[in-house]
């Protein structure tokens, strides 16, 4: 059972509960089949990083197409660190420029969701890791890469996640 992750939420509003609720589900999915690949001889790493980094491209060229056209990262804040998603993860954001979108999350409901399937620490890392990959590949469709500076599912106080473009970049 994890312990040595700190992951406390600060709201509690039903709607936010509701929300947070379907994306600890989807968590649950991917923890669960993850360990049933590995209960048949399969490691994570050797398929599960590619996967969600396809989903993550998929998700981040529909994100891109609805542009607007505004260039850079600009939209990508507005569409998907905006809104309610601020309050499912807490979020602050930090610095928002074309070139880049720097964002704390200050709760996981993955985490949350990994801890009550009672995924090791170890492995709430890995799983973070790997959901990480979609955020690069979101990152990617615009242009950017993804850099993580610390993680909750690591011990971090917080999740930071930069966005960067080289300027002037489409």
């Amino acid at each position: 059972m994890a312990t040595g992750i700190r992951n406390e939420a600060r709201l509690h509003g039903k709607f936010v509960m509701k929300v947070r609720g379907m994306f600890e589900h989807r968590a649950e999915w991917l923890y669960l089949v993850l360990d049933e690949a590995r209960k048949k001889g399969l490691e994570w790493e050797s398929f599960a990083p590619e996967a969600i980094y396809r989903c993550g491209c998929y998700h981040g060229a529909e994100l891109a197409a609805s542009a607007s056209g505004e260039a850079g990262l600009i939209p990508l804040r507005k569409k998907t660190f905006s809104g309610i998603g601020t309050k499912i993860f807490e979020m602050k954001v930090r610095k928002s420029t074309a070139d880049e979108l720097t964002v704390e999350f200050h709760y996981c409901p993955l985490v949350s969701a990994w801890k009550k399937q009672g995924a090791s620490d170890g492995d709430i890392g890995k799983l973070c890791d790997i959901a990480m990959r979609g955020d690069a590949g979101i990152a990617a469709a615009f242009g950017a890469r993804l850099e993580l500076g610390e993680v909750i599912a690591k011990g971090g106080a917080v999740c930071e996640l930069r966005f960067l473009r080289e300027a002037g970049k489409a």
